[in-house]
């Protein structure tokens, strides 16, 4: 009973412990959300240069950022929902910058671990809708974010 993740590193940097410890922490976090088993989420872990085209070209920042998510679920114009067709929930792609990651843990103060952690779930939560818009979006979403990771063992 767990997640179908898409793992692909582009920057062939994460270690293969890093890479379990990710797969392990998406899982936690789609049990406590109660996510459906079997369900699809990609995760790719790329260059600042990557991230920054493609915050360019689907958000029109010309700028690097740490983490991207892209939800599945978000009806666009003319889709069709396809729930409860016996197929897997795909959740979507999240797309995070090791080297932001590696440039933020030193800011921060914690280990490389603990921030790939962090937006790895942060991605995560915002396939499963949860948003940080408003001031109760983000006291909620943040606590999750820090009871996943709590839970994990990855605190600050």
């Amino acid at each position: 009973m767990s997640l179908s993740i898409d793992f692909l590193d582009e920057t062939n940097e994460l270690t293969e412990k890093e890479t379990t410890h990710i797969v392990e922490l998406l899982n936690l976090a789609a049990k406590m959300e109660k996510v459906e088993p079997e369900s699809e989420v990609s995760i790719t872990f790329v260059s600042d240069e990557k991230i920054t085209e493609i915050n360019k070209e689907y958000r029109n920042k010309d700028s690097v950022t740490d983490v991207i998510s892209f939800a599945m679920e978000e009806m666009g114009e003319g889709e069709i929902e396809l729930h409860g067709l016996d197929m897997p929930r795909i959740l979507g792609d999240i797309i995070i910058s090791v080297a932001k990651a590696k440039e933020q843990a030193e800011e921060y103060g914690h280990s490389f671990m603990r921030e790939l952690g962090f937006l790895a779930v942060h991605g995560f939560l915002h396939l499963l809708g949860y948003d940080h818009e408003t001031t109760e979006e983000e006291k909620e979403m943040f606590s999750r974010q820090k009871d996943i990771l709590d839970e994990f063992g990855l605190r600050r």
